[in-house]
């Protein structure tokens, strides 16, 4: 039974690759000037570092690093932290199709379902011009 999960758990991950890198980056662009800021208070909670992650989010990313907020002003902790929550997420939001960059962003934004809201739509846009501005 452990080798068939084994199994499946590798064919997923050669088939979904993840969030390429420019996507990563603007993410963290648009969050915090890609810069270790601190956390701040937003919609009646915290957000830390250089992606805004929640304390929430930081559970949902399997806690890297030692605790929460520094790992938010790590940046290698920081994108594990993104990396493993939206790969927990993107082909949950998407129904099992592979999440482009725009799924990514607005999972990140809005949550694991954030693909499917219209409130996450303006943040997608940001994210957009960003990576057009890089081509």
């Amino acid at each position: 039974m452990n080798f068939v999960f084994v199994v499946f758990v590798l064919l997923i991950s050669t088939c979904y690759g993840g969030i390429d890198q420019a996507c990563l980056d603007c993410i963290c662009e648009i969050e915090s000037q890609c810069s270790a800021i601190g956390c701040s208070e937003d919609v009646g909670s915290l957000s830390c570092g250089y992606y805004q992650i929640k304390e929430n989010y930081y559970i949902d990313c399997e806690e890297p690093g030692d605790d929460w907020q520094s790992c938010a002003d790590d940046k290698s902790c920081a994108d594990t932290c993104v990396e493993n929550y939206l790969e927990r997420y993107g082909t949950y939001c998407t129904g099992g199709s592979e999440p482009t960059c725009e799924d990514y962003a607005r999972i990140h934004n809005g949550g694991p379902k954030g693909c499917q809201t219209e409130a996450t739509t303006g943040y997608w846009e940001r994210v957009q011009k960003c990576l057009d501005s890089k081509k």
